[in-house]
């Protein structure tokens, strides 16, 4: 066997090493795929139908629609390698869209693209790559990986304003040590240079924008479809308890919005707690908005809570920036985080995840859900 290492930190030569890649028929994916095969790697591309589309869905930005599919499978064929399809509808609409639905009506704020790397894409499609008997599962997540000792652990990208380790939290010591991420290291523009000069077909194709079952952002339309009967009215009440407004529903509003609230004041009012048992939203100024102390639910540590000592890390929403704070757990899988500083707009339903730097960068730590 060669004792040498190769680009994914197996110690197998590129020939005699297959592996899985996920491709969604965007620019990343793609890039990967014809980073792999031509390094040398035995390559099986995997593409999700995820959801049944209208026309309206597969025009707008989004991943994993019905252009993407055929996307991928030109990619595929221009790299000839071999490609599958896996029809996963009804595992999507159970694990990633009734929770997203859900999770609205109880007032959070759901993030379904950490449900969905959480169970169809790591969980299910993790173990198609074992029965294929592949040595890894590569995306095109911009995640930094570094393996050594056969473990593997989960960094922030370079590119950080591409950085998606936020959305992988949630991901176990199993998957990880399987996964690979390749344009951890790179930035967007090396990506799409590589995709030209492997002449691919998605070379200049736009990013997805848009959480892909959500057309054109419209979060109302989706719950609307599934839960028609959750547009209830309600009262709008300030931090005094005083009705100044009603709202047409819970599901038009997320923690720290200003816009939409329909309510006049001498000052800029904003949603500060959403009370789904009450049917109500409780709005006041923006300096009510911030919070220092945060309670978790249901967390996944990827290390030793020894390693949460010192230079402690959290961030609580995929665009924030890294907040410095402690972290104390209970034996139930929940915790509490306490900032340094206060930070606004923090939502229920959203993800916390752990971060501390050494010398490869700003390290994964794990994470947990939001509870308030």
């Amino acid at each position: 066997m060669n004792n040498n290492l190769n680009s994914i930190g197996l110690k197998k030569s590129p020939s005699d090493t297959t592996v899985v890649v996920a491709m969604s028929g965007g620019v990343d994916s793609s890039t990967v795929a014809g980073m792999m095969k031509k390094e040398g790697y035995k390559v099986i591309g995997i593409t999700l139908k995820l959801y049944d589309d209208g026309i309206e869905v597969a025009e707008s930005k989004q991943c994993c629609s019905g252009q993407d599919i055929m996307d991928a499978k030109r990619v595929a064929q221009k790299l000839d390698i071999e490609h599958k399809i896996l029809y996963y509808q009804n595992k999507f609409k159970q694990g990633v869209i009734d929770n997203f639905v859900d999770s609205y009506l109880k007032g959070e704020t759901p993030i379904p693209c950490v449900q969905c790397n959480q169970t169809v894409k790591f969980k299910d499609l993790f173990e198609v790559a074992k029965d294929l008997k592949a040595d890894a599962l590569i995306t095109g997540h911009y995640v930094k990986s570094i393996t050594t000792d056969n473990e593997t652990n989960m960094y922030r990208a370079i590119d950080e304003n591409r950085d998606q380790s936020y959305f992988l939290f949630n991901t176990s010591r199993e998957q990880l040590n399987y996964l690979r991420f390749p344009l951890g290291g790179m930035l967007k523009d090396e990506t799409r240079s590589i995709a030209k000069k492997l002449n691919l077909n998605v070379a200049d194709k736009p990013d997805s924008q848009d959480i892909c079952f959500v057309p054109n952002g419209d979060y109302a339309s989706v719950i609307q479809k599934f839960r028609p009967d959750s547009f209830k009215k309600g009262n709008i009440k300030n931090l005094e308890g005083k009705v100044i407004g009603v709202h047409d529903g819970i599901i038009n509003f997320t923690i720290g919005q200003r816009k939409g609230i329909k309510v006049s004041d001498k000052d800029a009012l904003y949603v500060i707690k959403i009370d789904a048992e009450k049917n109500e939203i409780i709005v006041g100024p923006r300096e009510k908005l911030g919070k220092k102390d945060i309670k978790l639910n249901d967390l996944n540590l990827l290390v030793n809570e020894e390693e949460f000592k010192n230079n402690i890390f959290v961030k609580v929403r995929s665009t924030g920036k890294l907040l410095k704070g402690k972290v104390n757990f209970n034996k139930d899988k929940t915790a509490l985080v306490n900032l340094d500083e206060f930070e606004d707009g923090i939502s229920p339903g959203q993800a916390c995840v752990f971060y501390n730097k050494d010398k490869y960068g700003f390290k994964v730590l794990g994470g947990g859900w939001i509870k308030n």
